[in-house]
């Protein structure tokens, strides 16, 4: 191909603007509106119409809007038919499958009936377990095994199935035990895991007398208080047995009756056959035959639920009976403990039957004058206990019981409960499960009589911090009378302030801060901030109370949103200043933050806010080093880059400006915060300029000036090589917008200055990507503003243009890539639209080169020299391509020549146009050209022949032609 001289095709962009438009066509409104439902007409045929008919057909129109995903179905959903078969199928499941989750299902039940509002069993377990723990050495007595002793047949006497039974379980004292000494708290549980698992095992197997000796074994150890710390936990661990122990055997009565059909849950005693009569009754004659009452006791309990199966009011007469014989125990710690497995087991299966509950809770108060015995009182003191902590031991079985008792109870109940607290002389630690077992309401209705009952109890057996505490957990939930309210909290806090050890200190007054938050104002929440200050500073106390003050935070910043009123509390950043490990320092702070974004809708100039949030803030990002994680940066990047869009000094801009610099100061090290400051700072010159109308005086263009130098200034400091090419060139865009040309001059050599170092791969989203798309695109970006940049007067003609093509030239770009080709071809629109008389587009105030040359000539002789070597340079790579017989990629870069010349170049030229149709013969050679793609072009084309200034494209294209791709 010979070389050509270009020529630019001569615009009319107006005139090509109003042919493009569409021609307006009268539309008839009515009642059409584009997102109105649409109205669709069902037509079905009727199947079962008669012979004769005059009509066969039903039409009927419908509102409902058409579901084109339902109507792809063909009305049958995929997951309702499989639901369907799954449902059709159940009757055919076997029945040992069926029976497999009746434990679980029940289970699921009962916690139904009890409802959602009850906290069951199973969330008190891990806390107990964390909660009560020892360093003593335990001891524990493992089962070895026998397989003596089965059942006697149906048809032995009476007397002679009580003997074998006794034999069976006197076998358990007849050296089928060990002892095992010396276990940690760990062991211990560890060995208790085994036992139940060999209770199962044993069951599997079919050793069901086995079973039992497993959990009597067990049972008999809840009986041991000789490390009397660790009862409660022991409990927890025993009664999980039990609870097995339970399960295996109502599962095992209720499958005997599921035969040949299951049966239901609300079941009679008619659904029940005899023979699981039978092994009911002799589970219960097994149980009764043994000799100690505490195991007796538990294994009865913990099978009360097969009472079901004997006759209606099994349950209701055993409850009481049980509850009887718990006053044999003489230990008061084992009796509450007994007395809350049973209350739990009756809430199970009986949760009506409150009465038994409430005679077991009034036999516990009697127990209690046990407490002063000589014989506890030497105990305690054989094991070192003293009587506070001895005190709590009873607090998760008092609890419970009373848990179950408040449930759903009326009101009067805790009037009832309140007097017995006060004939037992206010004993602190009922009055302590009182106050948190029954409802919030009531017990906020009754706060005054409440405090009085504190203030009379008796400091030494149960603190009062802890009573104090217990009742600010309610009157946190509910509302005292209001009248009351600055009375509770001075009563409260007087307690509370006098408690001289932190901890304690600390875990009442989190409890109380939540009150004085929700009912009073920032002087009184300052003043206990003032009080926790004074008490957690000395000898640095707040170090091992990060939680508590934590919570402190959280329920401040729950109720204070005007973060104007949280930050005039002179005592909150001094409270703040305690949080001195750094990850939780940060984590404190990116929960006020996250407060803030939230909570803070109108931008603030506020210096109060500005400068705790600046204090808060750089808080969070002097936290980040080395090896702090990109995610964590981008977490704490996002909440400051919040704070900063919440910013604003209104029409005062110098004062913005200021900010921003401070702001730079103080987070150097996030990138993103740097980006989002230049953001901030292009977007305040653009404000300047619409507020001067695009008339700066001396003043303010000395402010865009100043505002492009902040920009220039931290551009350099960005780590990304096209964070930094992106702002470079917003920001000389920007510039330019505000008349400040040399420095937009400066933005855009910068940008050119800086592109050899570009990586040829880039990390995106944790992978490794090729840069040259992102590199392309950021090229032809840079073009189009080009075109309204005007040239330097000192540095020659296109000056811009022609060092921006040196440094794509000189660029080390991929092998077998056709990118810098590609940048040449996008570089000759740009260049024809240099050499039209008026500008596609041009910026108000800034004269571009269509005024500074005026269509010189020698201005138009040097863009046409520049296209004419950027076309040698793409035709010598196409020839380079056909020998390399890289043919696919020569047609599309010779397609994409031929395009721009189509809609750049004067085709009235020879030269030009014989090009043009070299290089569509070329793009179809060897027809990897789109056929689509080719028949639009020709109908464009032909389209653009009918046009007066157009005209010549007759005679182009008569000479391209479609080739046939074989």
């Amino acid at each position: 191909m010979a070389a050509v001289q270009w020529h630019s095709r001569v615009r009319n962009y107006e005139a090509e603007l109003q042919r493009c438009r569409p021609e307006a066509a009268p539309l008839e409104f009515g009642d059409y509106h584009p997102l109105k439902p649409i109205m669709v007409t069902d037509t079905k045929t009727r199947r079962g119409a008669r012979k004769g008919s005059t009509s066969s057909s039903s039409s009927s129109s419908s509102s409902v809007q058409a579901d084109p995903l339902s109507s792809m179905l063909d009305g049958t959903d995929p997951l309702s038919m499989f639901a369907a078969a799954s449902f059709s199928e159940a009757p055919a499941m076997s029945h040992s499958a069926s029976t497999g989750d009746l434990g679980r299902k029940k289970k699921e039940k009962d916690e139904e009936v009890m409802g959602a509002d009850f906290e069951p069993w199973s969330l008190k377990r891990g806390e107990i377990l964390a909660r009560f723990t020892t360093t003593e050495k335990l001891s524990i007595n493992l089962f070895m095994g026998s397989d003596k002793g089965k059942a006697q047949s149906p048809g032995s006497g009476v007397s002679e199935k009580v003997r074998t039974r006794l034999e069976e379980l006197d076998d358990l004292e007849e050296g089928s035990q060990r002892e095992l000494l010396n276990l940690s708290q760990q062991d211990y549980a560890n060995r208790i895991e085994e036992l139940n698992q060999s209770l199962k095992e044993a069951w599997a197997s079919d050793q069901k007398v086995k079973a039992l000796k497993i959990v009597i074994q067990c049972s008999k150890l809840l009986s041991d208080t000789s490390v009397i710390q660790f009862y409660p936990s022991k409990f927890v661990l025993i009664t999980d047995i039990l609870d097995t122990f339970g399960g295996l055997v109502y599962d095992r009565i209720w499958t005997m009756c599921s035969d040949p059909r299951p049966l239901p849950d609300s079941f009679t005693l008619e659904d029940v056959n005899d023979t699981a009569k039978e092994t009911c009754l002799n589970w219960f004659y097994k149980i009764a035959s043994i000799r100690e009452l505490l195991p007796r006791l538990y294994v009865e309990a913990a099978i009360l639920k097969c009472n079901r199966f004997l006759n209606k009011t099994g349950i209701q007469v055993t409850l009481p009976r049980l509850t009887a014989m718990i006053r044999g125990i003489g230990d008061p710690l084992v009796a509450a403990y007994t007395r809350a497995y049973l209350c739990r087991i009756g809430m199970e299966v009986a949760p009506h039957l409150k009465d038994s509950l409430n005679h077991n809770f009034f036999d516990l108060l009697d127990t209690f004058r046990q407490i002063s015995d000589e014989s506890i009182q030497s105990q305690l003191a054989l094991q070192r206990v003293e009587m506070p902590e001895y005190l709590t031991l009873y607090s998760p079985a008092i609890n419970w019981i009373l848990q179950c008792i408040a449930y759903k109870a009326p009101e009067p109940l805790l009037t009832e409960m309140m007097e017995r607290c006060k004939k037992l002389g206010n004993n602190a630690l009922l009055l302590n499960s009182v106050m948190r077992a029954f409802r919030a309401e009531f017990v906020a209705a009754r706060a005054t009589d409440f405090i009085g009952m504190i203030k009379d109890c008796d400091e030494a057996g149960f603190p009062k911090h802890l009573l104090f505490g217990s009742l600010g957990r309610s009157l946190a939930c509910a509302d005292p009378p209001e009248s009351e309210r600055l009375m509770i909290l001075n009563e409260a806090w007087k307690v509370v302030t006098k408690v001289r050890n932190p901890q304690d200190y600390i875990n009442c007054a989190e409890i109380w801060v939540e009150f004085t938050c929700r009912h009073f104002t920032k002087r009184e929440v300052n003043t206990v901030l003032a009080d926790i200050i004074k008490h957690m500073t000395p000898d640095r106390a707040f170090e091992e109370a990060y939680p508590q003050l934590q919570s402190v935070i959280r329920k401040i910043l729950t109720y204070f949103h005007n973060f104007s009123v949280l930050f005039s509390m002179e005592r909150f950043l001094p409270f703040l200043d305690m949080f001195q490990k750094d990850s939780v320092r940060v984590e404190v702070c990116r929960s006020i933050m996250e407060v803030f974004i939230k909570h803070q809708v109108e931008p603030t100039r506020d210096p109060v806010i500005l400068n705790a949030m600046l204090h808060i803030c750089k808080a969070m990002h002097d936290s980040v080093n080395a090896l702090t994680l990109d995610d964590e940066k981008r977490s704490l990047a996002h909440l400051i880059i919040g704070f900063i869009r919440m910013v604003s000094f209104g029409r005062d801009f110098e004062q913005q400006l200021s900010f921003c610099v401070e702001a730079r100061a103080t987070f150097c090290n996030l990138e993103p915060v740097l980006m989002q400051l230049i953001q901030t700072v292009n977007q305040l010159a653009m404000e300047t300029n619409r507020v001067m109308r695009g008339s700066h005086s001396r003043k303010t263009a000395a402010f865009v000036r100043a505002c492009a130098a902040y920009s220039f200034i931290t551009i350099p400091s960005l780590s990304s090589i096209f964070s930094r090419l992106s702002l470079y060139l917003l920001s000389g865009q920007v510039a330019l917008a505000n008349q400040c040309l040399s420095q937009a001059d400066a933005f855009l050599k910068a940008a050119v200055s800086i592109l050899p170092e570009v990586p040829r791969s880039i990390s995106v989203e944790g992978k490794l990507r090729s840069s040259e798309s992102f590199l392309l695109d950021f090229i032809n970006n840079f073009l189009s503003t080009l075109l309204v940049v005007p040239d330097h007067p000192e540095h020659g003609v296109l000056y811009l243009v022609r060092g921006l093509l040196n440094m794509v030239q000189d660029y080390t770009w991929e092998e077998n890539s056709d990118a810098k080709v590609r940048v040449y071809i996008s570089a000759l629109p740009l260049l024809a639209a240099m050499s039209q008389e008026t500008y596609l587009y041009s910026i108000p105030k800034v004269d571009s080169n269509e005024t500074l040359y005026g269509g010189d000539p020698k201005f138009l002789s040097e863009i046409n020299k520049l296209c004419e070597t950027l076309i040698g340079q793409i035709l010598d790579h196409l020839k380079v391509l056909g020998r390399d017989e890289n043919t696919r990629r020569q047609g599309a870069l010779a397609f994409s020549l031929f395009g721009i010349l189509l809609a750049h170049g004067d085709l009235r030229n020879n030269k030009l146009s014989q090009l043009a149709v070299n290089l569509w013969n070329l793009s179809h050679k060897h027809g990897y050209c789109d056929t689509r793609v080719s028949v639009r072009t020709l109908e464009y084309i032909k389209h653009q022949a009918q046009q007066p200034d157009t005209s010549h494209f007759t005679d182009v294209v008569h000479r391209l032609a479609l080739q046939s791709r074989t």
